[in-house]
């Protein structure tokens, strides 16, 4: 695989969020996006919603018994407590980051993709829904039982690809894939896809369907286009297997 190409001096769009995101509040006005015609749980299924802050939800997971939801490791740091809009509700907080214990690149961090995930407060986890991806106007995404989350050799050049970051819907197709080294970037890693999908600040972390699949983590752009890194590798990286049922295989308490 080839590097991806960044122009010198630039840095991604997203890259940015990972001094902003802790700071920064994603305001959306009423009347600005299309109707959504499916319902909203109670708690709500938060794969494919805005999470907190810059941060946007990526997949429902399973750590041991533990529910977890991926995000991107740029987006805030280990212990980080996400609150929901009303600044009160809790909704879980921020484990670790995807980082390989070996790196090439002695001044780089190298990360199998960008990804950490929020431990879900109990009371937030929206049980019989956890296969669910929320994509708002797109409509919900079943995943079906014993679906893999797609690893960088499983995407190819012209897959039909969706995102739903800032609860705005958008799709394009993988236009590039290839390993990520970028001057002005202190990370590092192995795959990085670039779709032709538009992005800003707020779509980090935010699930990736590649041809209806799971498949990435919205991280960096390229221009103003989505570069992400794929699902599989960070999920293992982690420890996490991926929900494919409503309950994650798990009996709820």
């Amino acid at each position: 695989m080839g590097h991806v190409t960044v122009r010198r001096g630039l840095l991604a769009v997203l890259a940015a969020v990972a001094l902003l995101g802790v700071a920064a509040v994603i305001v959306v006005r009423p009347g600005t996006l299309p109707a959504r015609a499916t319902p909203v749980y109670d708690p709500p299924v938060l794969a494919g919603q805005q999470l907190w802050g810059a941060c946007a939800g990526g997949f429902y997971a399973r750590l041991d018994d533990t529910i977890a939801l991926t995000s991107s490791g740029h987006c805030t740091t280990e212990g980080t407590i996400a609150y929901a809009a009303d600044g009160t509700t809790v909704r879980g907080v921020f484990g670790p980051a995807a980082r390989e214990p070996a790196c090439p690149y002695p001044e780089k961090t190298c990360k199998p993709s960008d990804m950490n995930y929020l431990v879900v407060a109990e009371d937030q986890i929206p049980w019989g829904h956890l296969n669910l991806v929320d994509f708002g106007a797109g409509g919900y995404r079943t995943i079906a039982p014993g679906t893999a989350p797609l690893a960088c050799a499983d995407i190819e050049v012209g897959d039909h690809v969706e995102i739903n970051g800032r609860n705005i819907h958008r799709s394009g197709t993988v236009a590039e894939k290839g390993e990520y080294l970028h001057d002005a970037d202190g990370d590092y890693f192995p795959c990085m896809v670039a779709a032709g999908i538009e992005v800003g600040t707020g779509d980090s972390g935010g699930a990736v369907l590649v041809r209806g699949l799971p498949g990435g983590v919205a991280s960096r752009s390229f221009d103003g286009l989505l570069g992400f890194t794929p699902l599989a590798e960070g999920l293992a990286r982690l420890g996490l297997d991926l929900c494919t049922t409503p309950e994650c295989d798990i009996v709820p308490e």
